[in-house]
C-alpha cells in the first residue's frame, strides 16, 4: 500500500471497496444480507435456508442459485454506512466457480475472509487466500456460527496463522461457545457486547467497560465464564501481535472479529473495522504504468460481464471498477480495445439483482454499463489514454465436454449462446479444427449444470454435454512458422478460443511434454491474460 501519493478527493476517500471470500456454507451470504441490513438498504435479511419468499435473499438472483441455495456469480452492491461508501463484491463460495471469483479479486481493495468457527480454515478458504496474498490484499476474517459448538479460540487462530503464514491480531474474543456463547469482548474500544438470541436482525447491547477488572462484567457475564475470558485476554495479549493497521495494509496481518452473521452479532463491528481501518481506493496497475485514484481523467476496467441479468431484456451488464477519477452519465469514453469513443448513457449502480440509474461515481465504485457485446472482460474505458490495465486472469478449464443441440435446427442459435457466455467468462468455448460443434471448458462440473440450465432459460435451447476425450487445453504462443508445423502436424489438438487464441487440446500429459520437447520455441500457457 503506498503512503506518498496526494491526499484522496473526500468522496473518493470515503470509499472502501471489497469482496468476501469463503469455503461453501460458512455463512457469506448471510453475513452480505445482514451489511445491507445494517446499511440501511434493506428491511429484512432474507436468510438462506429460509423458506418461501424470505429465502430469496439479494445476492443470489440467478435461478440456479436459488434453488440450490448457493452463490454461483459475483454479484456487486454499493450502500452507504456511516460516513463511508461501500462497495461490497459478494463472490461464489463454490469452488466450481473460482474462476469468477479469482477475477472479482482484480476489482477490490480488500477482502472479507469468512470462516466457519467449527470448521476452521477449509480447502476453498486456503486456495482464494493464496489469490488475495499474490495481489497483497489487506484481509479482515470473521470467524462465524459461534452461537454453535465451536473449536477452541486459540486452536483456530493458531491454524489460520500456520496454515495462512499471516499474523492474526484479534479485535475481538468471544465469550462462551454454542449454547453457552453470550456474545465478545471488544478489545478495541473495550466494550463488552452481548448478543440478541431473540431478535436475530436486532443489534445486541453494547456495555461500555474500563478494562477487565471493571465490577460491571459480573452483572451480564457469569463467573465460570467471566473467570475464563480474563485469563484467556490475558494470554493472548501476551501471545498475539497487537493490531498495525501498517502490517494490515500490506497482506501480512488480519484482524479477526468472533461473531454470528445468522444473529447479526459481530456484523456491525467488523463493518465499523473496515470503514476505519480499510485502505481506501488504491492505485490500479497498468501495462504502462500505475494509475492513481486520485487522477483526473476517468478511467476504468471490466472485470466481469453478466448476461441476460433481466430475462425480459437480453441484456448484458459489463462490470466496471473505475480506477480515477469522477465519472458522470452520458460521459464519452474511448474503449480502448476498438479504439472506438462510447457514450455511456444509462450507467447503473447495483444492490444485486436491483440496479438503478446512476448520475455519477468514483474512483472505487464498480458500475454496470448495459451493452450488446462490446464490452469484455479485461477491456479499459477511458478518456482519450490508450491503458490496458493488468492482471485479469483467464485459467485453462480443468474439464471439456463437446456439447450439441438436442435439435439440430437450433444450431446456429446455439453458437451465438455459447460466444456470449465465453465473453462473459462463463466458459471457454473452442472450436476444433476438424469436426463440427463446439467444446465447451470449465473449472468445475456445477457449471455444465449451470449453462445447460441458461441456455435452455436464456435462449429455449435444450443441449446436451457430452465427453469430449480432452483433458485440458493449453495457449500456444511463439514465432508463427513453429506454430504452423505444430498445427500441421497436430490439426486433432489443435481449436480456437472465442478470441480467436490457437489453443492446443490435450489427453494426456504426455501430450504436452511431446509438444515443449520437439517445438522449443513454442509456449505451452495454462492461463492467458484478458487485456484490451
Amino acid at each position: 500500500m503506498l503512503d506518498n501519493r496526494p491526499p484522496l478527493p473526500p468522496e473518493i476517500a470515503r470509499r472502501r471497496t471489497f469482496a468476501i471470500i469463503a469455503h461453501p456454507d460458512a455463512g457469506k451470504t448471510t453475513l452480505t444480507e445482514k451489511f445491507l441490513l445494517f446499511g440501511g438498504a434493506i428491511q429484512m435479511a432474507g436468510q438462506v435456508r429460509a423458506k418461501g419468499e424470505a429465502r430469496r435473499t439479494r445476492s443470489d438472483f440467478m435461478k440456479l442459485e436459488q434453488d440450490r441455495g448457493i452463490s454461483v456469480s459475483a454479484s456487486a452492491m454499493s450502500f452507504d454506512y456511516r460516513e463511508f461508501r461501500f462497495n461490497l463484491v459478494d463472490t461464489p463460495g463454490h469452488s466450481d466457480f473460482s474462476e469468477d471469483t479469482y477475477r472479482t479479486l482484480t476489482a477490490v481493495d480488500a477482502a472479507i475472509m469468512v470462516i466457519d468457527g467449527a470448521k476452521g480454515v477449509e480447502s476453498q478458504t486456503r486456495k482464494l487466500f493464496e489469490v488475495c496474498r499474490l495481489r497483497d490484499l489487506p484481509i479482515l476474517t470473521f470467524c462465524n456460527k459461534m452461537d454453535r459448538e465451536s473449536r477452541d479460540t486459540f486452536e483456530i487462530i493458531d491454524e489460520i496463522q500456520e496454515n495462512l503464514a499471516i499474523d492474526v491480531a484479534p479485535a475481538s474474543w468471544p465469550i462462551g461457545s454454542g449454547r453457552e456463547f453470550l456474545g465478545a469482548y471488544d478489545l478495541m474500544n473495550d466494550r463488552l457486547e452481548l448478543m440478541d438470541r431473540a431478535d436475530r436482525n436486532k443489534v445486541a447491547e453494547t456495555v461500555q467497560i474500563t478494562g477487565l477488572d471493571d465490577p460491571k462484567l459480573a452483572d451480564h457475564i457469569p463467573a465460570d465464564l467471566l473467570a475464563k475470558l480474563r485469563e484467556e485476554v490475558e494470554m493472548a495479549r501476551e501471545l498475539l501481535p497487537a493490531f498495525d493497521r501498517a502490517a494490515f495494509l500490506n497482506g501480512s496481518m488480519t484482524p479477526i472479529w468472533f461473531g454470528s452473521a445468522i444473529n447479526s452479532f459481530g456484523v456491525k463491528e467488523l463493518m465499523e473495522g473496515i470503514g476505519n481501518f480499510g485502505p481506501e481506493p488504491q492505485p490500479q496497475k497498468a501495462s504502462e504504468r500505475m494509475v492513481g485514484a486520485e487522477e483526473t481523467p476517468v478511467t476504468g476496467f471490466v472485470f466481469k460481464v453478466q448476461a441476460n441479468m433481466d430475462p425480459k431484456h437480453r441484456d448484458r451488464v459489463a462490470f466496471v471498477r473505475l480506477a480515477s477519477g469522477h465519472f458522470e452519465r452520458g460521459m464519452k469514453m474511448l474503449h480502448v480495445r476498438s479504439k472506438k469513443p462510447m457514450a455511456v448513457t444509462n450507467p447503473v449502480l447495483f444492490l444485486a439483482a436491483d440496479r438503478e440509474l446512476t448520475e455519477e461515481a468514483w474512483a472505487g465504485d464498480i458500475i454496470g454499463i448495459p451493452n450488446h457485446g462490446q464490452l469484455r472482460i479485461g477491456d479499459a474505458l477511458t478518456e482519450g489514454e490508450a491503458l490496458r490495465f493488468t492482471g485479469i486472469p483467464s485459467f485453462a478449464p480443468e474439464l471439456l465436454q463437446s456439447v450439441r443441440a438436442t435439435d439440430p435446427m437450433k444450431a446456429k442459435h446455439l453458437e451465438k449462446a455459447l460466444m456470449q457466455f465465453a465473453e462473459e467468462g462463463a466458459a471457454k468455448v473452442f472450436k476444433p479444427m476438424i469436426g463440427s460443434g463446439f467444446i465447451v471448458g470449465v473449472v468445475g462440473a456445477l457449471q455444465f449444470d449451470v449453462l445447460a440450465s441458461r441456455i435452455e432459460i436464456e435462449y429455449g435451447i435444450p443441449v446436451r454435454f457430452e465427453g469430449s476425450g480432452f483433458t485440458s487445453a493449453r495457449w500456444i504462443a511463439g514465432p508463427q512458422d513453429e506454430m504452423d508445423k505444430l498445427i500441421n502436424v497436430n490439426k486433432q489438438h489443435i481449436a480456437v478460443d472465442n478470441d480467436g487464441d490457437m489453443v492446443f487440446l490435450t489427453r494426456l500429459q504426455w501430450d504436452i511434454d511431446r509438444v515443449i520437447r520437439d517445438y522449443p520455441a513454442l509456449k505451452l500457457t495454462a492461463t492467458k491474460e484478458m487485456m484490451a
